[in-house]
């Protein structure tokens, strides 16, 4: 059985029986007309998969609630227009619910709670509006410019619980407009990992590293989304249908790539991709000595802003230029870091770290290694791989603050300066660094992450579920998911909604068992559902792992020191010391 989260958008048509039986024939070539020419072509402008059509309805999955809601406006407006001249009583108006929610997945058909409460919504909406359920709408924040209303806690058809819904357009300005405006949507990219073609396994990380520099460059323009590295790269190595990735991602462009490095000479091959419809936009090869390659990526980075939002190209194009090393060799040792920072095992956090430093020995003023390393300190202090977590907080709070001082401009070192304030009990100016890292590069996972969680410590749980959220749709395929849903079942938790945070965190465990957030997290949140058998067996397979875990060490680490969590990892059965 496939479960995965996702946005589901249930159709039908208001009155769809009354018309039939006064036209049949016209009301079916109406139905099938607006199919073809309008709503088949929104779902696959927006990236949506058509499930199944019963009738009068249809069933849509997206991978992304910002694309859902884009759609299904999309369709309302535009069947606005065509009911501008057409009698009332002939008008073929739709009805559309929205949810996000876990689904199950068997052959080509979805079940489950998140279809279902799709279903209920449409039932709710008014004639040519949209139902969003509050899981949904959390993720539109700042990311459409439709206003919607809250209409409060609805009771649905075999619905357990209450959902608060939300409507568009809103009651006071009745059905949508065809004058309205379409809603504004940047311009979205994945870069895939380059392909090391020098024949040498060991260039591999060159090639990544090559990557990696063209996605950070890429993200720092404001307007444009770019997906997140560890969701882009993977699909490396496979052989993958680009329309199929682009579905995937939500990305409209593909950058796909080659790096061939022969002595002191490279050579870098790019071809830009519309995902839409398989087509090449762009292609373009770069030859340069190797001690040119910040000028080559540079250079790349221009092409493609240049072959795809030519307007946009100009001040904004110069201000995200990074400061370089300035030795090669301090580029090519924190290039060797990287992987085994985002793998985060014990030794690889360790293997980064011997990296990192001799590359701060090598150039002292590269601001990219010093934020890394402070990330790699963070990392071991927090999965439980350090005897002295306090100082390692400590030492990564001094990293970042280096690296700000030597790179203002570049996200990583606030966003790590956050999480070391975070733990440290400095809530507040925990906040500022993390949405000041938001501001300089909104597409940065480790920013929206870092947010989330500084949000979580200063009291604003709702805030840090709605972060949480915008960093998965950042990244739908990310290898540190285990993450990011330790801090959805931490922000889930932290409101009362246990049942939701439980399967939350089960998840991350199921992802990173030895992650020991997440296992202490998960223990505490079946005591409070008074699932004790579950709560000790989640003790058991931690202490299993980590024989010297205990609740000294916990509060040590940090990360939990509420009182009733600690009472409640007792009553679990993890030891005192």
């Amino acid at each position: 059985m496939e479960r995965r989260l996702a946005a589901i958008l249930a159709a039908d048509v208001v009155g769809y029986s009354r018309l039939m039986g006064e036209d049949e024939a016209g009301t079916h070539a109406g139905l099938q007309a607006n199919r073809r020419e309008l709503i088949d072509p929104k779902i696959a402008e927006h990236h949506g998969r058509i499930v199944k059509l019963t009738g009068d309805g249809a069933l849509v999955e997206f991978a992304s609630v910002v694309n859902a809601v884009a759609c299904a406006v999309g369709i309302q407006r535009a069947m606005a227009a065509r009911n501008a001249d057409v009698p009332e009583d002939r008008r073929m108006e739709f009805r559309i619910g929205i949810n996000l929610g876990d689904i199950i997945v068997e052959e080509d058909d979805i079940y489950g709670d998140g279809v279902n409460v799709a279903a209920r919504l449409q039932e709710v909406a008014a004639p040519g509006s949209i139902a969003v359920s509050d899981a949904a709408y959390m993720h539109l924040s700042g990311k459409i410019d439709p206003t919607f209303d809250n209409t409060g806690e609805h009771k649905l058809k075999n619905i357990a619980k209450p959902v608060r819904v939300w409507q568009w357009p809103p009651m006071e300005t009745g059905r949508p407009s065809a004058a309205d405006p379409s809603l504004a949507e940047k311009s979205s990219i994945a870069v895939l990992a380059f392909d090391n073609a020098s024949g040498d396994p060991e260039q591999e990380y060159f090639a990544d590293g090559i990557t990696e520099e063209i996605i950070t460059e890429l993200s720092r323009l404001r307007w444009f989304q770019v997906i997140a590295r560890n969701s882009s790269f993977s699909y490396k190595g496979k052989n993958v249908n680009l329309r199929q990735v682009g579905h995937e991602l939500g990305a409209r462009f593909i950058l796909q790539g080659s790096v061939r490095k022969a002595g002191k000479r490279v050579r870098i091959t790019c071809h830009l991709i519309d995902a839409d419809t398989g087509s090449h936009i762009w292609a373009d090869r770069y030859d340069g000595a190797l001690e040119d390659i910040f000028d080559l990526q540079d250079q790349i980075t221009h092409n493609i802003v240049q072959a795809i939002e030519p307007s946009f190209l100009s001040a904004e194009s110069k201000r995200a230029h990074r400061i370089h090393p300035e030795k090669l060799d301090a580029w090519d040792l924190t290039m060797r870091a990287l992987p085994h920072v985002w793998n985060m095992s014990e030794s690889g956090l360790d293997e980064a770290r011997r990296l990192l430093e001799r590359a701060l020995e090598l150039d002292p003023r590269y601001a990219s290694a010093s934020s890394l390393l402070s990330l790699v300190f963070i990392a071991k202090a927090m999965c439980g791989w350090s005897d002295t977590p306090l100082d390692d907080y400590q030492e990564a709070d001094r990293l970042a603050l280096k690296a700000i001082e030597l790179d203002a401009s570049d996200p990583w070192p606030y966003a790590c300066r956050s999480a070391a304030l975070a733990v440290m009990g400095e809530h507040d100016k925990s906040v500022v660094q993390a949405r000041h890292a938001v501001v300089l590069d909104p597409n940065c996972v480790l920013s929206r992450l870092t947010l989330s969680t500084a949000l979580l410590y200063n009291h604003d749980a709702a805030g840090a579920l709605a972060e949480i959220e915008k960093t998965q749709e950042l990244s739908p395929r990310d290898p540190w998911m285990f993450l990011f849903m330790q801090a959805r079942g931490a922000a889930l938790a932290a409101t009362g909604r246990y049942a939701e945070a439980a399967q939350a965190l089960e998840r991350s465990v199921a992802l990173r068992s030895d992650y020991l957030v997440a296992q202490t997290l998960l223990a505490c949140t079946y005591v409070f559902l008074d699932r004790l058998e579950d709560a000790r067996a989640t003790v058991a397979a931690l202490l299993r792992l980590q024989p010297k875990a205990s609740i000294k060490a916990v509060y040590a680490r940090r990360h939990i020191r509420d009182p009733r969590y600690l009472d409640a990892l007792r009553e679990a059965g993890l030891p005192e010391e």
